[in-house]
């Protein structure tokens, strides 16, 4: 299965270590190294503080009972943090039960209200948010990550699937569709049920109106910038306070930093509070013609 010419999996070689022995090693290495400080690392892109290993999972390398008891019996990590890692697994568990038991999930909206909403998303638009081009650089750091290597984390995964669907107008199903073409975790369970609850049609969801802001979301959770100069190495000189949000940067620090927006890296394609905006009274619009 590996490819041959071109050889484009060099980015999934480096990160991922296929097989069961791999799924072990990954398992170790987290219990050893990041579950005693889980609920607070897993939310951080430039550090390794999640599990990684949802690819073993979707491949059936290892088992989510498997999983559950090494953690459960690690040294020395606090409940809080176990508590925190299991209802992760749980999360997965609770998304194959929707499967099951709603088949179509991956192609219909489980709210049907959503059926009458109206996605406004163009072509070229979804093609800069797969391409990593959209002007934001938590979401291109993500969208890249994906590129790359195949995965993306956990936090930005959220950050981009919010940005698809409601700053881009876009149908969660196109974005879904390349997460399915793109992941080494691809899940048909948690890969729907993760893209209908942050649209907000899925079981438990998330409210459509909850629009996660990508600048703020980058400025918590990679306050130093670090993600972001990784995927997107264009900004790599720009000072902290300025790489989650360029276009604020005075002309002087751009230059400094060799950035020139709209050449070596795109203005926004869109505002943020003018997206937000548009989004909320597209929601309105739907529940009108629901109701």
């Amino acid at each position: 299965m590996l490819p041959t010419k071109p050889d484009w999996s060099g980015g999934l070689a480096e990160a991922w270590t296929p097989g069961e022995r791999g799924a072990q090693q990954q398992l170790k290495a987290f219990c050893d190294e990041a579950l005693a400080d889980y609920a607070r690392q897993r939310d951080l892109p430039a550090i390794d503080g999640t599990s990684r290993l949802s690819p073993h999972l979707a491949f059936g390398e290892i088992t989510p009972a498997d999983i559950w008891h090494a953690a459960a019996n690690a040294d020395s990590v606090p409940e809080k943090q176990l508590e925190k890692f299991h209802k992760e697994l749980v999360w997965r568990e609770f998304s194959y039960h929707l499967l099951v038991n709603f088949p179509n999930l991956g192609g219909e909206n489980f709210n049907g209200d959503f059926d009458a909403f109206p996605w406004a998303g163009t072509d070229a638009q979804l093609q800069a948010w797969q391409r990593g081009l959209t002007g934001y650089p938590i979401v291109d750091a993500g969208m890249r990550q994906l590129w790359q290597t195949g995965w993306m984390h956990n936090r930005v995964r959220m950050v981009v699937a919010s940005f698809l669907i409601k700053h881009l107008m876009t149908d969660w199903r196109k974005g879904e569709d390349w997460f399915w073409d793109t992941l080494v975790d691809a899940d048909p369970a948690s890969n729907t049920a993760s893209w209908q609850w942050v649209a907000g049609s899925g079981a438990d969801a998330a409210p459509y109106f909850r629009v996660f802001n990508p600048i703020l979301q980058g400025e918590k959770f990679d306050p130093d910038g670090d993600y972001v100069r990784t995927y997107v190495p264009e900004l790599a000189g720009l000072p902290n306070k300025y790489v989650h949000k360029p276009w604020e940067a005075p002309e002087k620090v751009l230059e400094k930093s060799n950035v020139s927006l709209g050449s070596t890296y795109p203005a926004p394609i869109v505002d943020h509070q003018q997206a937000r905006n548009r989004a909320l009274d597209a929601y309105q619009t739907m529940k009108g013609q629901a109701a």
